[in-house]
This record gives C-alpha cells, sequence and structure tokens, in this order.
C-alpha cells in the first residue's frame, strides 16, 4: 500500500541511482581492460627504445595508468608523438578501496622494474582525495630518486567508443558511459596535480 501511495518514488530514486552507478563501475572495467589488452613487456618496451636510439632527456616523468603491470600504453604513445622519453619514469596506478581510509603504511608499493623505470600503486579510501604531488614525497622516502623540480606529469585522456568486435558493452551502456566520462572531474583536479605540469595524451578507447 505505501509503494502505491508515493512510496515507489525513493525506490524509482534509487533504482536510477544504482543504475548510474552500476554503468559506471562496468564502464571503467571495460576501460581498465581494453588498456590493458595493449601492454607491452617493459623488457621489450626498453630494447626498442636502445635500438631506435629515441633521446632519453633529462627529468621525471609521472604517467598515470590504469594497467596493472609492464609498459602502458600512456608511456608508449608518448614516445611515439614526441619521439624522446625522460631519464626517470614513474608510473603510478590509483586504486579506490571499499573502505573509507587506507593507513599511511599501507598506502604506497613502489618497485623498480628495469633502470630508473619505477612502477607504483597507491591505496586510497573513498573518503580520500588523492594528492599525487605529496604522494611522490613518500615515494622518495622508499627510495626512488625522484627530482621534484623537474617533474611532468603524463595523462591520458581518452575518447569512448563502441567496440565493433561483439566483446564490448551494449551501445547505449558505451554511450552513458562516455556521457559520464565526459562530465567526470578533470584528472589534474581529481588527483591534485599542478595543472602547468600536466601533459595530456588524447587517445581512443573502444569498450
Amino acid at each position: 500500500m505505501k509503494v502505491a501511495g508515493g512510496g515507489y518514488v525513493p525506490l524509482l530514486l534509487a533504482s536510477i541511482v544504482y543504475g548510474v552507478m552500476l554503468i559506471w563501475h562496468r564502464g571503467s572495467t571495460a576501460v581498465a581492460r581494453a588498456l590493458n589488452e595493449r601492454v607491452i613487456p617493459i623488457s621489450e618496451f626498453m630494447g626498442s627504445i636502445e635500438s631506435r636510439k629515441i633521446p632519453r632527456v633529462p627529468g621525471t616523468a609521472i604517467f598515470l595508468t590504469r594497467t596493472l603491470s609492464d609498459t602502458p600504453p600512456v608511456v608508449v604513445w608518448h614516445v611515439k608523438h614526441n619521439r624522446a622519453l625522460h631519464e626517470h619514469l614513474f608510473v603510478l596506478r590509483v586504486v579506490t578501496e571499499s573502505i573509507p581510509r587506507i593507513k599511511e603504511s599501507e598506502r604506497l608499493a613502489t618497485t623498480e622494474v628495469a633502470p630508473n623505470f619505477w612502477r607504483a600503486t597507491a591505496h586510497y579510501g573513498f573518503m580520500e582525495r588523492p594528492d599525487i604531488p605529496n604522494l611522490l614525497k613518500q615515494a622518495r622516502e622508499q627510495g626512488c630518486p625522484l627530482v621534484f623540480d623537474d617533474i611532468t606529469y603524463y595523462v591520458g585522456h581518452g575518447t569512448i567508443i563502441h567496440r565493433g568486435d561483439g566483446k564490448g558493452l551494449a551501445e547505449w551502456e558505451e554511450a552513458l558511459f562516455a556521457a559520464m566520462e565526459r562530465n567526470a572531474v578533470h584528472v589534474s583536479d581529481f588527483f591534485s596535480l599542478p595543472r602547468d605540469s600536466v601533459v595530456e595524451i588524447g587517445r581512443q578507447v573502444a569498450i
């Protein structure tokens, strides 16, 4: 009786909110899966840098990525378009956990996967706001030799398109996620990056 008398309104609103959250989760998962399909082993990537005689320029490049391992596509695209690579590379993946807050001692894990090539995973609770410049100070305490006055941040600016091989999301799901992605908080603001040190690399991601 309460549903028929108006109780359907909060149920309808809750369904819409849940649907939006579900589409965002499915879309984010599809993007991460698509990017992980394109990764190149680090040994192969660094070997190609040496064989092609790609210049190594001074400074540190911080690459934000969703990939789990190996060389992220954003690094490959950077070399493809700029035909150069920084001497020090730091690839960072940020994970939002399903708990409010993460202990500082469990915040960051770093690994040197090749000479002057570091991969790191940062964990944040869903109530926390990532602050990447501050996080890098913790990375330096763990032995990563970052030079803070010469850092450039590289982020991928993705244009979501429909995947035509039948393995992606339905077209209506892809369209809704693409609309939400366009209206999401800018990555520089979300990660508290200094805007004058950020380089965006455009890309198309088929989901």
